[in-house]
């Protein structure tokens, strides 16, 4: 009789999650094959050709093109109440063809820099106002700086970061500059105003010096990547532990760093 009752009281699992789960990853499915629908062929599609694409009714057609649109990756044409693919798409397209092209470029003479000074080699594309590490190379050292290819940080405190700051146009620096600045350490420079006169200094020694800004204990050395067109696309960073990297051996790795930059703005036709 005891086991009879124990069977009956044993509480039952919920599984109240489990639909929302399955809804949410078809939402998902759905959002991605809409945007796959396009292409040369056929660049603008209306709700009745996007619903059939997706083997879906009309109304829910209707609202994943609405939520899209109104993330900017998708936008409707006004004229034919059609939709196509939008800027965002456009912008993360352009994104992952600079982080391949600097990335594959500049391979080599990040090798050669790491080979020389045997510190950790950094290369970083901007990502609005963050920077993304798009290749690195660790130094051997047991104490060094650490990073993974895809890893964002904020550019307003790291060297790579600050280079780019320095050298984008001015209406895009002030746009990242007027937001309030998340302190990362003890030294992270939280005045826009001081950021400002730093990002000059930058501009006229051709280099960035980040000074425990980002990490307690790290320095990074950054200088800019320029491509065909004279604009800076990418910042290529030495890195590591302000015990090795003492003030006296700043100009000349400052030197290597610049170096290195110059031979991959070089490779992409600077």
């Amino acid at each position: 009789m005891s086991s009879v009752k124990s069977a009956t009281a044993r509480p039952k699992k919920s599984s109240s999650s489990e639909p929302t789960s399955r809804t949410s990853l078809s939402s998902v499915s759905n959002a991605l094959k809409m945007m796959n629908a396009f292409s040369n062929e056929t660049n603008e599609l209306g709700i009745t050709e996007l619903a059939r694409a997706l083997n879906v009714a009309k109304s829910t057609a209707h609202r994943i093109a609405t939520t899209l649109a109104e993330d900017h990756y998708l936008e409707k044409n006004p004229a034919n109440d059609k939709y196509r693919l939008g800027l965002a798409l456009f912008r993360l397209g352009a994104l992952v063809r600079r982080r391949m092209n600097v990335s594959y470029e500049s391979r080599p003479m990040l090798m050669e820099l790491r080979s020389r000074t045997n510190e950790t080699i950094l290369l970083a594309i901007p990502d609005e106002d963050q920077i993304l590490y798009a290749f690195h190379l660790e130094s051997s050292h047991a104490i060094r700086m650490r990073s993974d290819i895809g890893v964002r940080k904020p550019m307003v405190c790291t060297a790579e970061g600050q280079v780019l700051l320095a050298f984008m146009p001015e209406s895009e620096r002030n746009l990242i500059l007027q937001k309030p600045i998340k302190r990362r350490t003890a030294h992270t420079i939280t005045d826009a105003n001081v950021l400002k006169t730093k990002l000059e200094t930058i501009r006229l020694q051709g280099y960035s010096l980040e000074d425990q800004e980002s990490e307690t204990g790290m320095r990074s050395i950054a200088a800019p990547i320029y491509n065909n067109e004279r604009t800076v696309v990418a910042s290529v960073a030495l890195a590591g532990p302000v015990i090795r990297m003492k003030n006296e051996l700043i100009p000349g790795l400052a030197d290597q760093v610049i170096q290195t930059a110059m031979e991959i703005s070089h490779r992409l036709g600077y």
